[in-house]
């Protein structure tokens, strides 16, 4: 079931990273934030209870999956995991590699920015990024 008012149902809302049957891996573009992902599931329901069993198990996989590549690849100081869903009420993971250095560490990428970060550190990630989306899609199929 598709929704017409729900950015997750109408597009991609980022760049695609991996598109299954199931559900899709976006890189939105957060600024500050280069290592950012998002899994959105492809049928439009808005809580992970609203999935099957297998269908759990396939997306809390897949979440991790996608974790495991960011630690492996990135180092991160922490990798974030949130399904809120309160703005767009389609169930959706964001996966977001943080860093010490980040603007906003370490609060929430939502709170308000505490300092500057190191434009070097960012293009290191940005750089690294065709390497992690291509072990991304690796990992998925």
């Amino acid at each position: 079931m598709n929704k017409a008012d729900c950015p997750f149902c109408k597009g991609p809302a980022g760049h695609v990273v991996f598109s299954g049957p199931r559900f899709r891996i976006l890189r939105p573009q957060e600024a500050g934030f280069p290592a950012f992902y998002r899994l959105v599931w492809a049928e439009h329901v808005a809580e992970l209870s609203d999935l099957s069993a297998a269908d759990r198990l396939l997306c809390m996989e897949s979440v991790v999956k996608v974790e495991q590549v960011l630690r492996r690849h990135l180092k991160p100081s922490k990798i974030n995991l949130a399904s809120l869903g309160n703005m767009v009420p389609h169930l959706h993971w964001h996966i977001i590699a943080r860093f010490d250095w980040d603007s906003h560490f370490p609060a929430p990428v939502w709170a308000p920015a505490q300092r500057q970060a190191p434009a070097d550190a960012l293009a290191q990630v940005v750089a690294a990024r065709e390497a992690v989306e291509d072990n991304i899609r690796a990992e998925l199929t």
